[in-house]
């Protein structure tokens, strides 16, 4: 696959250093009857290369915390770096993935990729952008439709376009939102897989929100567990310490899996 040597790459971390700090982030919402507090006083490092998965109870502020690392929401006290720099608005160097893949339906698979390759690549020529497209497309598996538009493709194909176009932008941090949340669970199974295969490749430090304790645990390095809002904290955080690349059926059958579960639900029931 074509290579170049953007800005995406320059002044990264080594391996096993922080890419992403939270510190004393803080979120309120004015309303009529005052100040709401989200969030408060959370803290939180995350790894070069690591993949965290978050859950929590509805409300708790799992999807403001996302939207304000993608520099989508303005944080109201604290801050988040992301390799060093205060993240300030959205860039390129974070790629998101949301529960609906929001592809322009008119455009084909490949056309709505190539949307996010024009913006890292402005410098490459049109054959070399067409071959990063293709090479991710075929990653999730969709060589043979990458000519269809985007409404004709099955809930489960759009967002693997959408998982194409994310890892395309060549982030620094890929943010999930609940993205298979929508899903059947024969194709949520299938598209965790198609996203571990890509990511074990790529490599790229990953933050999902999940609801489902099963998925967090699969997919996970850590798994981040937040408290209840108002104020939500980081509440605990359950290190999975399955070995990668991973195996859906050892994972399940491993008496660790159980362990891990019994954490993650205990913690939600309490």
């Amino acid at each position: 696959m074509f290579e170049l040597t953007s800005s995406i790459r320059e002044n990264a971390p080594s391996m096993g250093q922080v890419m992403l700090d939270i510190v004393d982030l803080k979120k309120v919402y004015p309303t009529p009857k005052g100040d709401y507090v989200v969030l408060e006083d959370l803290q939180l490092q995350i790894k070069k290369e690591e993949f965290v998965t978050i859950i929590g109870h509805s409300g708790c502020g799992k999807t403001t915390l996302l939207s304000m690392i993608a520099g989508l929401n303005k944080i109201s006290g604290g801050a988040i770096v992301l390799n060093g720099q205060p993240i300030i608005g959205p860039g390129p160097d974070r790629g998101v993935i949301f529960q609906s893949p929001s592809l322009l339906p008119w455009m084909t698979a490949l056309e709505n990729v190539m949307l996010a390759v024009n913006q890292v690549y402005p410098k490459a020529t049109k054959t070399q952008k067409l071959d990063v497209a293709k090479y991710y497309l075929a990653k999730v598996g969709l060589s043979n439709d990458i000519n269809k538009k985007a409404r004709e493709l099955s809930q489960g194909m759009q967002q693997r376009v959408g998982i194409a176009r994310a890892f395309s932008l060549k982030p620094k941090v890929l943010l999930l939102d609940e993205p298979f949340g929508m899903l059947d669970s024969l194709t949520r199974g299938e598209l965790q897989d198609v996203l571990l295969e890509v990511w074990n490749k790529e490599k790229i430090t990953a933050i999902m929100i999940t609801h489902d304790v099963d998925e967090a645990i699969f997919l996970a390095d850590r798994v981040i567990m937040m408290t209840s809002g108002p104020k939500a904290q980081i509440g605990k955080i359950e290190e999975i310490k399955f070995e990668r690349p991973r195996d859906r059926k050892s994972i399940i059958e491993h008496d660790d899996f159980y362990h891990y579960r019994k954490s993650l639900i205990d913690f939600l029931e309490h």
